[in-house]
């Protein structure tokens, strides 16, 4: 992923209705978004010049808004149209997107009703999360002493960013004693995903992911659920705790950025990146570049 800084780029984003040039897209410091996370986003991914599943995160952005307790002021397919002419502007081929909506400045306190809603898409190249080498060695994680909540405590169905605080916290932790990303486990002590992606274990012959009952029920993790159920794999939703891992054979990680990615190691427990894996990443690999 590019270092350069995200403020400082050419090319041009989306605010509010119309392209802007990059460095002109900004937002004043008492933005209620930034002080109370009342924000909501997406990642979505170009291949070939086309996004990836776009009306889907389109309208996840919308519900996630709602979710929140306020309208995002554009129709799924305005959010699509805004998303493409970004991409198109920026002439990104192989890339990342980033739709954005927040509450504004116009109220600063618990309370923002009066806020307006801003919107914004930008997108950058982005070719792989991992490198090609990195990704078939599989990627080893801690297990982070972060939980997700209940979802009677925080609005877990939503993209809201104030929930990614956790992932981030868990993430340089993780980073910083080594290992590319995190395990974290929910409020029970179930395995739940890893800070950005869901997560899949191979039990024998069946693939195996925790319910989403308390975190995102991932794009790409229902795409690769649906490429394995074409293949016959049997796939199973239920509550995995940690010792269970030891039972599984092969073990790796979805989502937008991710794609699908290999995992050898998670703390103790250590996978081998098999026949199942493979296919599944053979078969997504065909599918979003169909």
């Amino acid at each position: 992923m590019s270092v350069l800084p995200f403020d400082d780029r050419d090319g041009f984003l989306w605010l509010d209705g119309k392209l802007v040039p990059w460095r002109d897209a900004k937002i004043h410091v008492l933005t209620h978004g930034l002080h109370y996370g009342s924000c909501v986003f997406e990642g979505e991914r170009v291949y070939g010049g086309k996004v990836f599943k776009l009306r889907e995160h389109s309208q996840r952005l919308i519900e996630s808004g709602r979710i929140l307790g306020f309208e995002v002021p554009w129709t799924a397919e305005e959010i699509d149209e805004a998303t493409m002419a970004t991409v198109k502007a920026n002439n990104i081929v192989d890339g990342y997107v980033r739709p954005v909506a927040w509450r504004g400045s116009e109220m600063m306190g618990v309370a923002a009703q009066a806020t307006t809603i801003r919107f914004a898409v930008a997108t950058w190249t982005w070719p792989s999360y991992w490198s090609p080498e990195a990704r078939m060695k599989g990627i080893r994680l801690n297990v982070s002493t972060w939980k997700r909540p209940h979802p009677e405590t925080a609005p877990t169905a939503s993209k809201a960013a104030g929930l990614y605080m956790i992932c981030t916290m868990s993430k340089h932790k993780a980073e910083g004693d080594g290992y590319e990303d995190s395990l974290m486990l929910d409020w029970r002590g179930q395995v739940a995903e890893a800070t950005g992606a869901n997560i899949f274990f191979v039990f024998g012959n069946e693939l195996h992911t925790p319910t989403p009952d308390c975190f995102l029920n991932g794009i790409t993790r229902q795409t690769v659920i649906a490429l394995a159920k074409a293949r016959g794999i049997t796939v199973v939703e239920r509550a995995i705790f940690p010792e269970d891992m030891v039972k599984a054979s092969e073990c790796f990680l979805t989502g937008t950025a991710a794609e699908v990615t290999p995992v050898r190691e998670i703390g103790t427990y250590t996978f081998t990146p098999g026949d199942i894996t493979r296919q599944l990443i053979t078969d997504y690999d065909a599918l979003v570049r169909a």
